[in-house]
């Protein structure tokens, strides 16, 4: 909500999608958001894919999708626990589809045309702070993906 407001003009007023732990997104709204995007950003637990049915992910074509930020890779003892319970009817190969690398290429065979993503598992101040410079660098001052990606890796 801090990134809502701070950045309120002229870029987030036309921004759409599900904010806090009101509801879990359907699979249409995970569609809905995807099809219509032009940059999505996700900040949330555990894999970002194991939010929303695999099968149905490869099947999209989301060519409008200039950038993809996904700040996932978090766990909690309740978001662990979910995600064992998910994970027991998923093969090995469907588990493994949903790594960083494998969920990258996934999105870019989909037409996602620039991904942001973490690599390993992080912590949700950790993230917070990702999304902050993210936002700093991408919407206040201009800078390029590329750029700003730079500057997180420093």
């Amino acid at each position: 909500n801090e990134i809502l407001e701070k950045y309120h003009d002229p870029f987030t007023s036309r921004w759409e999608g599900v904010i806090g732990n009101i509801h879990t997104p359907s699979q249409a709204e995970w569609e809905q958001l995807l099809t219509n995007c032009s940059a999505f950003v996700f900040y949330g637990m555990e894999r970002f894919l194991s939010h929303m049915l695999l099968d149905r992910l490869v099947a999209m074509n989301i060519p409008k999708c200039h950038l993809m930020i996904l700040l996932d890779l978090v766990q909690s003892k309740q978001s662990y626990q979910r995600m064992m319970n998910s994970d027991i009817h998923k093969s090995c190969s469907h588990i493994a589809l949903e790594g960083p690398t494998e969920t990258a290429m996934l999105l870019s065979l989909t037409g996602v045309h620039a991904i942001i993503a973490n690599q390993w598992y992080t912590t949700l101040q950790e993230n917070a702070e990702r999304l902050e410079i993210l936002s700093e660098n991408l919407l206040r001052i201009g800078k390029t993906t590329g750029q700003t990606v730079n500057i997180l890796q420093k």
